[in-house]
């Protein structure tokens, strides 16, 4: 099994003697889930799968995330899902944190280990197994496609994210860079999941304030984030969720490199019609 440099939950359950005390927070603008609070008493189970549970870090919920889902997945030896989507207009991104998975997509294996990357466009044929006998665990990540008359939906593709070159931000000597996995620019995606880099010292010099909605996973390292009004110290295994025009900006104190999986919806215009999704 490849050596993996992502952080992975393992579940398990804290001694009566530990203080509840954490740094969980859930608010208008945005939610921070820590890694300390994926525990096994909060796992969920899903129809179709096997020898597997999941940790539900967001959900499409009134005053929470608004436009997709995300998962983190552990599939045991010999578990999987034969048909692990039931919304055919759901695409989905796959991104391994740990083990080995095998994906079958429209009849071609793949075997993904740690920094396997996958998009899977709506209404696509497809299955995953543990063929190991470790564990695996990945994020998976869906979002209800918007279609554009007269825009054909994405292809699928399979990578890993050690293949690509981050891009670095103008300006920043590299210190803040981002790993794409599509072309901004490609109008049939309404959807980016991407890996951010900052080395220690780096920085987002500015409070972004955007429309985009967020999901951020950090995989490895430590930073202090801003949230709207408030500095909250984040590192490997927490997730994080900023609501459209929830100001951010980041400081990456090292002593090693922060990154996390990153998650916005692209590429659409905005709907007209409160309480639907863009």
């Amino acid at each position: 099994m490849s050596k993996t440099p992502y952080y992975a939950p393992h579940g398990g359950h804290p001694a009566q003697t530990e203080l509840l005390t954490d740094r969980a927070m859930f608010t208008e603008a945005y939610a921070v889930i820590p890694k300390g609070v994926m525990r096994d008493i909060v796992t969920s189970y899903l129809p179709f799968w096997d020898k597997t549970r999941l940790w539900v870090l967001a959900r499409p919920l009134s005053g929470f995330a608004e436009t997709f889902s995300q998962y983190i997945v552990e599939v045991g030896p010999g578990g999987g899902g034969n048909h692990p989507e039931q919304d055919p207009q759901a695409e989905a991104v796959l991104f391994v944190v740990e083990g080995q998975l095998s994906l079958t997509l429209a009849g071609t294996e793949h075997n993904l280990t740690p920094g396997g990357y996958a998009f899977i466009p709506p209404a696509s044929d497809w299955t995953v197994r543990n063929s190991s006998d470790t564990n695996a665990r990945f994020h998976w990540i869906r979002k209800r496609y918007q279609a554009v008359e007269g825009i054909a939906y994405p292809g699928a593709f399979v990578t890993n994210e050690q293949q690509l070159t981050p891009v670095a931000m103008p300006d920043t000597e590299g210190r803040w860079a981002t790993t794409r996995f599509v072309d901004p620019t490609d109008m049939s995606h309404d959807m980016h999941v991407n890996i951010v880099t900052f080395l220690p010292g780096g920085v987002i010099p500015f409070a972004e304030t955007h429309v985009m909605e967020h999901g951020l996973y950090v995989l490895e390292g430590k930073a202090v984030y801003r949230l709207n009004q408030d500095w909250v110290e984040v590192e490997a295994g927490d997730f994080m969720w900023l609501r459209a025009f929830c100001p951010q900006a980041c400081y990456a104190g090292g002593p090693d490199k922060f990154r996390y999986l990153l998650y916005k919806d692209v590429n659409r215009h905005m709907n007209l019609t409160l309480g639907t999704p863009r």
